[in-house]
């Protein structure tokens, strides 16, 4: 037993990136540095043009900006270290610090999950019970959501991270992605241990799929809703305040989808480190444009914070 744990602390951790070619680092520090920048960017804009424009204080905006936030926080765990990584020209990573960057990690992409199911319900209380929905989606009720989906975000991580701490690590660890990512290091084990692998891919996927059901059924009902409207121009109003949710949860899931499958069935680590970009970063990133291209008031709010700081700036110049 003791050398069991001596081999699980003192391990060495190799993350191992997207190539060996020194020559392609330039390369992809450039594009990430940028990539991160543009998420963080983006989201705080539509933080900030909610907290501002008195107007966008609603249940539907107040998803929005935690959804945005927590984009901030999915991107900051990751990232951050990769370019820190590629620049001192160093892979390595300590056991506490990989097992911590795991566990943070796990948090987000839950918490994406049950925020994009709120934000269904939302849709479908205001379409479906228009006259109810302030007293249904009330302020109380938001705090609640929210505070469920960080609960129970934050306990998944956790169990799946004392899962990871049980497990033991022969040696030097060369983990073919630039994170830590919970799959990788499950297949990366000595160990022979499936009830421990079983809960590890079983148990999200579960929570993936019980927000997803939500979700389909939260639009089974719009869609009747907006099916027994009588005008086109009813019918448009009604899904056009739905578009801008139903394009995130779309390339949310796609990309999650994308992510499982090439993790569980490609072999390739370069595919699932690509599919991986796409899940914690590309989405991420889309998703401020997405809703202020599609979203007539997100767009109105994030010209109007826009006009004010150059008239800010414009005065104190």
């Amino acid at each position: 037993m003791e050398s069991g744990n001596s081999t699980r602390r003192f391990s060495s951790f190799f993350l191992l990136g997207f190539t060996e070619n020194p020559q392609l680092h330039f390369l992809i520090f450039a594009l990430f540095l940028s990539m991160y920048l543009v998420t963080v960017l983006g989201n705080l804009l539509i933080i900030m043009a909610i907290i501002t424009q008195s107007h966008l204080h609603t249940p539907m905006y107040f998803f929005l900006a935690n959804l945005s936030f927590v984009d901030i926080c999915f991107t900051s765990t990751t990232i951050p270290k990769m370019l820190v990584n590629i620049y001192t020209q160093s892979k390595s990573i300590t056991y506490e610090d990989c097992i911590s960057q795991m566990c943070v990690f796990l948090v987000f992409p839950e918490l994406d999950n049950f925020l994009l199911a709120v934000m269904a319900y939302d849709r479908y209380v205001a379409i479906c019970h228009p006259l109810c929905y302030t007293v249904i989606v009330n302020h109380r009720l938001c705090i609640l959501l929210l505070l469920l989906s960080w609960v129970v975000s934050i306990f998944h991580a956790i169990i799946q991270s004392l899962i990871v701490l049980q497990l033991t690590f022969c040696g030097d660890v060369k983990i073919p992605h630039f994170f830590c990512e919970l799959n990788q290091l499950s297949q990366l084990t000595c160990s022979d241990n499936f009830p421990s692998h079983l809960i590890m891919n079983l148990v999200p996927v579960m929570l993936a799929a019980i927000s997803f059901s939500g979700i389909l059924y939260s639009y089974f009902k719009i869609v009747s809703s907006i099916h027994s409207i009588s005008t086109v121009q009813g019918k448009y109003k009604a899904f056009s305040t739905c578009a801008s949710h139903l394009s995130i949860v779309s390339l949310f899931y796609s990309t999650g989808l994308g992510v499982y499958v090439s993790s569980a069935v490609v072999q390739s680590s370069n595919s699932a480190a690509s599919a991986s970009v796409m899940y914690t970063m590309v989405t991420p990133m889309l998703n401020p444009f997405i809703y202020s291209l599609r979203n007539k008031d997100v767009k109105r709010a994030l010209e109007r914070l826009l006009e004010g700081n150059c008239k800010v700036y414009h005065w104190t110049g």
